[in-house]
């Protein structure tokens, strides 16, 4: 008989943090929960219910990562409408993420995004300037390598939907001064039109926003 297939349409199956790392203990691959999932593990409880379990590594890195699964799992991009096997793209193909298929579940159990980074430091893909030290961008919580959250929501801050919001009213708050400011930083400088960065007190432009001067006159 042959394997199931997955399509669009196929479910997903949340994978806890501890499972995601054994799945992945025999990969030498550099992978961390990323996301939501980052939120959660770094909070120590969900912050919301998610439908899938996100992790991220380096782009040259996911065939090896991909290599490492057991038997029956395989990984997919999404390219427009269709689903293409990830050892059927061509060379140099800018997909930012890849899905991984379980098919003794029948089910996807993984998304994969592809992120940037040289053998010392993790780089924003959407722009380079931004760069942390691996220790400082990828956290070991509870033995999971976990992203670290106030670079999670770098890349949420682009363009935010209504959950992201809600994460991030939870999550900057509780962020250490030294995550937070480099955040704020971070948006005013790679994100200065990201409705996120109108909260956000620059050291180079301290005055409060137009609209809540004090009107006078």
């Amino acid at each position: 008989m042959s394997e199931p297939q997955p399509s669009l349409d196929t479910s997903w199956v949340r994978l806890d943090a501890a499972s995601v790392a054994d799945l992945l203990a025999d990969t030498d691959a550099r992978w961390w929960l990323s996301g939501g999932s980052a939120y959660d593990q770094w909070r120590g409880e969900p912050l919301r219910e998610r439908d899938r379990t996100t992790i991220s590594t380096v782009y040259n890195q996911l065939d090896a990562l991909v290599d490492a699964l057991p038997d029956g799992m395989s990984a997919w991009a999404k390219v427009g409408d269709d689903l293409t096997l990830w050892s059927d793209l061509p060379d140099g193909a800018d997909i930012p993420a890849a899905w991984i298929f379980d098919a003794a579940m029948d089910a996807w159990v993984l998304q994969v995004n592809l992120e940037d980074g040289t053998a010392d430091r993790w780089v924003y893909r959407r722009d380079p300037r931004l760069q942390l030290p691996w220790d400082k961008a990828v956290l070991e919580i509870d033995g999971v390598p976990t992203g670290a959250p106030e670079v999670q929501l770098v890349w949420k801050a682009l363009r935010p939907y209504p959950e992201d919001e809600a994460d991030k009213d939870v999550i900057l708050p509780a962020l250490p001064e030294e995550a937070r400011t480099w955040w704020e930083k971070a948006i005013l400088s790679i994100h200065p039109h990201s409705t996120w960065s109108i909260h956000v007190r620059s050291p180079f432009a301290p005055a409060k926003a137009s609209w809540n001067r004090t009107r006078r006159g």
